[in-house]
């Protein structure tokens, strides 16, 4: 039976500082007092702030990529003063230290974007905006599909939490901007920004996913937390992650690739990999029995891919 936390032996939940990531934790602290019957007190939510949250005039791809997101969060959770953490799996390496163990994926929310624009600009869609408009983002993923969809739009650098994007967007420093539905849900925005179609923008490898990490050589915790797993949403969580694995790809990469339960029972992986600037791209998508067949989707791409695509990954 696994040993349960309690008031004076807590466990201690580690988290970025940023509101949607406290939010976030907040969440998963909920889904083991459901599924545990394990009072608040018996849990700890330590906060700390990534180094990615401290940068915020430059492109993640630049400094360090998603590894700014882990740092202090691995680091915590190595020495033993964290027992788990909580992630935007979004944000998280697709290849991690064996040192850690993913035991957990909330039940995941949309995994759309939306569109939000400045005061003055009516647009629901990307085809909406007005001619040669500043779409900002920190997203090579973004950035290539806006520019495919609309070549005369011009993107433009935008970091920050999401408070801070939306300032920024209400300040003039950029037209529109594209951010995920499920962040703006979790901090209870909801009326923010119209959500896009996902088949003309095809989110990113695991967006809308929250990930719980333990030590890998932590029995009790992983067992604790196997307790609130997903499983639907690891197994489609899974396909992308292997390919993007597959890929070679990393933050500077511009990839898409979302993968869905369909009614028959099946999961679909729908993948799409870009040229920086949008205009060539190879689509496909794969029925993923295995992890094999998202590997195999991965390579297939990266064979039609042009070169100015295909150069872009390390695979």
């Amino acid at each position: 039976m696994t040993e349960l936390p309690t008031p004076e032996n807590p466990l201690r939940i580690g988290t970025r500082a940023s509101p949607l990531a406290m939010a976030q934790a907040h969440m998963a602290a909920a889904a083991l007092i459901a599924s545990h019957g394990i009072d608040m007190t018996a849990l700890e939510i330590v906060p700390m702030t990534a180094t990615g949250d401290k940068i915020q005039d430059r492109a993640l791809a630049e400094v360090g990529g998603k590894a700014l997101w882990t740092r202090e969060l691995d680091a915590a959770l190595d020495a033993g003063a964290i027992d788990i953490a909580v992630h935007s799996l979004k944000d998280v390496e697709t290849l991690r230290d064996s040192r850690f163990f993913l035991g957990a994926m909330l039940e995941r929310a949309d995994p759309r974007d939306r569109l939000v624009v400045r005061e003055g600009i009516a647009a629901a869609t990307i085809a909406d905006l007005p001619r040669g408009a500043r779409l900002g983002t920190s997203s090579p993923r973004r950035a290539a599909q806006v520019k495919r969809i609309r070549p005369d739009l011009e993107t433009v650098l935008l970091r920050g939490n999401v408070a801070t994007r939306l300032a920024k967007i209400a300040g003039g420093d950029a037209d529109a901007t594209l951010l995920a539905a499920a962040g703006l849900d979790r901090l209870g925005m909801h009326d923010v920004g119209t959500v896009q179609d996902a088949r003309l923008l095809l989110p990113a490898a695991s967006q809308g996913a929250i990930g719980i990490e333990c030590r890998a050589d932590d029995a009790g915790t992983r067992a604790l937390i196997a307790a609130i797993d997903h499983a639907p949403t690891h197994g489609a969580v899974a396909a992308e992650r292997a390919f993007l694995a597959a890929l070679g790809g990393d933050c500077r990469s511009p990839v898409a690739a979302h993968a869905f339960w369909q009614g028959d029972g099946a999961l679909r992986l729908d993948a799409e990999i870009f040229s920086e600037d949008g205009a060539e791209h190879a689509a496909g998508h794969a029925i993923v029995a295995d992890i094999g067949a998202a590997e195999a989707l991965a390579r297939r791409l990266l064979d039609e891919a042009p070169e100015s695509v295909r150069g872009l990954f390390a695979a």
